[in-house]
């Protein structure tokens, strides 16, 4: 007998790759990763919204400490940390969502270029072992002394940064494949080198890197916190966690709760984006 259910009570089926994504999010870390992501971003997002008056707006509360009014206490010039924290948030989370995908395409592509070209690729591969020669911090400060202090700045230390993680997993993948049967087929077949790069080589690069890019998110935010510590970074009154966590290092002993607000975004950002990592890597990357 034939089947002559409707076709509209038949479940759709979802994207192989889709459902293969969407198995991390089965998993306690992925849905505690997801859930930090997704009201982080929130918190972000509607900063202006919840908070109208702005980030700059002072009071003669100075230093006051940690209350319902103001739960992560006021700075110096009375100014609610809470807020701050949030518009610091917003900022830091707008570098990472331009210079971390940037550097995924740029550096997927450099360690995909052996494919177009073997003497390219090994020369693209010298290059990223000079830059991974270089302390991730020291990079970025000679980065910032070029170019300046600033957004720009940032955006090209951390993007320069992330290249020799995503072109050597790039790499990889690219040795890995190039003696695959269906690639040798393509070749044989006078297939060009930029069409095998992309459409047989590039797919499975995709798994890893994304993994990478998670991780990666976590090491973008530090960046920016670490150089605006010293004094490299955004430069006030434009707030980031890393101008928070400057300012808060000088009242340390006078109003040690200054950083514990700012810290704790911080760790709750990077908690969030290890757990997602760690679900991606264990239900998408090892299969």
């Amino acid at each position: 007998m034939t089947d002559t259910a409707p076709l509209a009570r038949r479940k759709p089926r979802l994207n192989p790759v889709l459902a293969r994504y969407l198995l991390a999010f089965d998993t306690p870390k992925g849905q505690i990763g997801l859930g930090l992501v997704v009201l982080l971003s929130a918190l972000a997002l509607l900063a202006p919204v919840l908070f109208p008056g702005g980030y700059d707006l002072q009071s003669r509360d100075s230093l006051l400490p940690v209350s319902w009014a103001h739960p992560f206490g006021t700075d110096e010039l009375g100014r609610d940390i809470f807020v701050r924290s949030l518009y610091g948030l917003r900022t830091d989370l707008a570098l990472a969502a331009a210079a971390v995908p940037l550097s995924m395409v740029i550096g997927t592509f450099l360690g995909l270029s052996g494919a177009l070209s073997p003497r390219l690729g090994t020369l693209v591969q010298r290059a990223l072992d000079i830059i991974v020669g270089f302390p991730g911090l020291i990079l970025a400060i000679c980065v910032v002394l070029v170019i300046g202090t600033g957004w720009t700045a940032l955006l090209v230390a951390i993007v320069i940064g992330g290249l020799p993680g995503f072109g050597r997993l790039a790499r990889a993948t690219f040795l890995s494949q190039q003696h695959q049967e269906y690639v040798v087929a393509a070749r044989t077949l006078g297939v060009s080198k930029w069409r095998i790069m992309v459409r047989h080589i590039l797919p499975n690069a995709v798994d890893p890197i994304i993994v990478q890019g998670a991780i990666f998110v976590v090491a973008a935010v530090f960046t920016e916190a670490a150089l605006s510590i010293v004094g490299l970074g955004l430069q006030p009154p434009e707030p980031s966690l890393g101008i928070l966590l400057n300012v808060g290092m000088r009242y340390i002993t006078m109003a040690p709760f200054y950083i514990l607000g700012p810290t704790l975004i911080l760790v709750l950002l990077a908690l969030a984006f290890s757990l997602l990592a760690d679900a991606l890597n264990s239900k998408v990357n090892r299969k």
